[in-house]
């Protein structure tokens, strides 16, 4: 690979001889890693469904390393949203920040979605989930992957980090700062990331991050948890940056111990020598086989000293609440083909925004987000077409097989491919809306009529072969 110079004669300075393992690492072929998504099943029952070999992560129980060769993104699993595709370092950021049931976690640069579906994953339905992320393409990939996996508390908003705080000042009892960075640990995965870099980029980097720290800070409830991670190798992106924060604002670092990493901040990469910059971690790609991150973890100690004087400019949200008589097609979808306890679980945060149907998490009150831009506020249950209720993909893949009433399960491979390309099935079923599943977890919806389904999948998300 040919690294840029600039960043040679700097790590050489910095690491000295072990500059040299480092380039090396680049040589490699890079790590590949998939993610047990435990809203679904445990990790132990996907390596049995699987259908090719893997080995365990050791900071990350749900974590497995897989070849190089496999093409994970093509097998029926994942369209079940039993699995998300994930580089094994980047899932340690998460098992720093360690999300609770019930905790509301901000993930606030959260495309393209791998660290949201994973905080989600130990939320487990309980508490709230804000992933944000400004770029528009990017936030509607993060808005698919919610979906994919199953997501139901999940709110997916597009906005710059600031306009956040007069919705939620101080609201948050974990946040994720995964930074936009210089990207030196995506050299082996991104060629872009490799062309893009200069010394230029890495300071324009740390200003973004600096702003988007002073954000978190002032999401942040005193006594809550702020992780922050970055795939650079750069001191002034990591140890450097997280010193003058904390010397700025009432935080203390606290220590992360994930097995088998043991790589940690170096005090002599920050500018006074700050000795706590050592609980943070490194991951570096010549000690562990993965592409290498840095992550701090940071407890806010003392509330915020200045007020919330941020003002909003937007105009009020197209939500609005759901009434009774607008309702009633879906009630008659939900008596006819919901489980009674799933429906009755969201009767009561049933939000319209168009023709469109959002159950909105539990305890968020619509007014939070009234003046956001926001792409899924909750889980998208369908839309209202003329004298009927069309179910989404988004509530296929937050039911289980039991929760529904009409049901199909495939159970051969083949056919599996047959629905997500798009195609009709020939079979018989009762008429109506179907939930096609596939070996036991769902799919997406069929619509059966004369012994066919017809194909109800994205035409979006549809695959052309297997």
């Amino acid at each position: 690979m040919n690294l840029p110079q600039d960043f040679k004669d700097k790590m050489t300075i910095l690491m000295e001889e072990g500059s040299d393992d480092l380039f090396a690492s680049y040589e490699q072929p890079e790590s590949k890693g998939i993610r047990t998504n435990t809203l679904k099943l445990t990790p132990e029952k996907l390596s049995i469904k699987l259908p090719f070999e893997t080995q365990g992560v050791t900071w990350c129980d749900e974590g497995f390393y897989i070849d190089s060769e496999i093409r994970p993104g093509k097998n029926p699993y994942y369209y079940c949203g039993l699995y998300y595709v994930q580089e094994p370092t980047a899932m340690a950021a998460v098992e720093a920040l360690a999300p609770e049931p019930g905790d509301w976690v901000l993930d606030l640069c959260a495309a393209p979605g791998g660290k949201s579906t994973q905080i989600a994953a130990k939320l487990q339905g309980q508490g709230l989930l804000i992933a944000n992320e400004l770029v528009n393409s990017r936030a509607g990939v993060l808005s698919t992957n919610v979906e994919r996996m199953g997501i139901s508390n999940a709110v997916v908003t597009n906005e710059f980090p600031e306009r956040l705080v007069d919705s939620f000042y101080q609201s948050f009892d974990k946040i994720l700062v995964d930074a936009p960075c210089s990207g030196e640990g995506m050299f082996r995965k991104d060629p872009g990331a490799l062309s893009d870099w200069s010394l230029e980029r890495v300071s324009r980097c740390v200003g973004k991050q600096e702003k988007i720290l002073e954000t978190a800070h002032r999401l942040l409830k005193p006594g809550g948890v702020l992780v922050y991670a970055t795939c650079t190798f750069s001191p002034e992106e990591n140890e450097q940056i997280i010193e003058a924060f904390i010397n700025k604002y009432s935080y203390e670092l606290e220590s992360i111990e994930l097995t088998g990493l043991e790589d940690h901040g170096r005090m002599e990469w920050t500018r006074e020598n700050t000795k706590s910059i050592e609980k943070a971690l490194r991951i570096m790609p010549m000690k562990v086989k993965g592409e290498g991150h840095f992550i701090a973890k940071l407890v806010k100690v003392g509330p915020c000293l200045d007020e919330n004087n941020a003002k909003q400019g937007y105009s009020k949200s197209r939500l609005k609440k759901a009434t009774s008589l607008e309702l009633k097609d879906f009630e008659n979808f939900a008596e006819d083909f919901l489980d009674e306890a799933f429906y009755n679980n969201l009767k009561n945060r049933l939000y319209l925004s168009g023709e469109h149907l959002y159950a909105l998490p539990k305890g968020l009150a619509l007014e939070t987000i009234a003046n956001l831009k926001v792409l899924r506020p909750g889980l998208h249950l369908g839309e209202f077409k003329k004298n009927r209720f069309e179910p989404s993909y988004a509530l296929a893949l937050a039911l289980k097989l039991s929760e529904a009433k009409n049901v199909v399960d495939l159970k051969e491979e083949d056919q599996a491919y047959q629905y997500l390309k798009g195609e009709a099935l020939n079979m018989a079923a009762e008429k109506g809306w179907i939930l096609i599943g596939y070996q036991g977890d769902p799919l997406g919806f069929g619509k059966a009529s004369e012994g066919i389904i017809k194909n109800h999948y994205p035409k979006g998300l549809r695959i052309r072969k297997k």
